[in-house]
């Protein structure tokens, strides 16, 4: 198979297929984020490399019924790409019946809801889109490149071509002293739209992130990791959608998960035991001496 770097994938896709259709970031502007930092330069994959991919898939795994394609955001690619690699797909893989990968929002606004619903109709399902938040302030500084109404819209065309997809949340990139009004805004977004997932990160911020030179010049602040947890409680009390939340993977100390809004007093519950038996200095530990995610 071919693989270029960290192979990224969201923990619930764990029991997906993957492959490799592109390689790095679109826009690998964002401040917080060094996931592509070894991979400069955003490449797609020849056709070539794809059908050996898909010949070992076969190989290996004839009875593949879910494809994740890695990569920062593979959906950047045309419609008629991504056409392309699902029909091929599925020469290989007789039993393929989803495939996803993940997104960024700009990668929506430049298909049509006609070219959505036809990508639909050829196994693409269940996308993961790093909205990170719904706070415009954060959005901007971050250097994300949309807004929280582009957020609302290019979710829209998701809900009228029948495309299911999950939101990553960053707890923390609103910055000390803003994470609850952050998670407010963020909630007020995400209860217009359709989610199936909300998972939440902790913003963990590396020296080789453009946000650690921020952070030494003085111009941002970072939550502490209670400040964090309280965030992510008020985001949880805020939700109104039904939707499965999950604070899982290596930034986050604890995971937790479940349905909202069945679960959202266990859940919540269970950030207040944290922040009841762990002091700051304890929690900041783990952020400190967490070396990769």
């Amino acid at each position: 198979m071919h693989f270029t770097g960290t192979i990224w994938r969201p923990p619930y896709e764990a029991w997906s297929a993957l492959m490799q259709v592109t390689e790095g970031c679109t826009h690998n502007k964002c401040k917080f984020c060094t996931l592509y930092n070894g991979v400069p330069n955003f490449r797609v994959s020849p056709v070539t490399e794809i059908e050996d991919d898909l010949r070992e898939l076969y190989t290996a795994a004839p009875d593949v019924t879910r494809l994740f394609l890695v990569g920062a955001n593979p959906f950047a690619l045309s419609a008629e790409r991504l056409k392309q690699i699902a029909n091929l797909s599925k020469q290989y893989l007789q039993r393929l019946d989803s495939i996803g990968c993940f997104a960024r929002i700009t990668d929506v606004s430049s298909k049509s809801i006609g070219e959505l619903k036809d990508l639909r109709a050829l196994g693409f399902n269940r996308i993961t889109i790093g909205a990170e938040t719904g706070d415009d302030a954060a959005l901007k500084f971050m250097r994300k490149g949309y807004s929280a109404k582009d957020i609302i819209a290019e979710c829209r065309k998701l809900d009228a071509a029948n495309i299911e997809y999950n939101f990553f949340y960053l707890t923390g990139i609103s910055g000390s002293g803003n994470g609850l009004a952050g998670a407010e805004k963020t909630a007020e977004v995400f209860n217009k739209l359709n989610p199936k997932i909300v998972g939440a990160s902790m913003l963990t911020v590396f020296p080789d992130s453009d946000l650690y030179g921020e952070i030494q010049a003085e111009k941002w602040c970072e939550e502490s990791e209670t400040e964090k947890l309280l965030e992510m409680k008020k985001l949880i009390e805020k939700l109104e959608i039904r939707t499965h939340f999950a604070a899982l993977g290596a930034s986050n100390m604890f995971n937790l998960h479940g349905e909202l809004p069945c679960e959202r007093e266990e859940l919540t519950k269970q950030i207040d035991d944290i922040l009841n038996v762990l002091s700051e200095t304890e929690l900041r530990s783990y952020r400190l001496n967490l070396e990769h995610l």
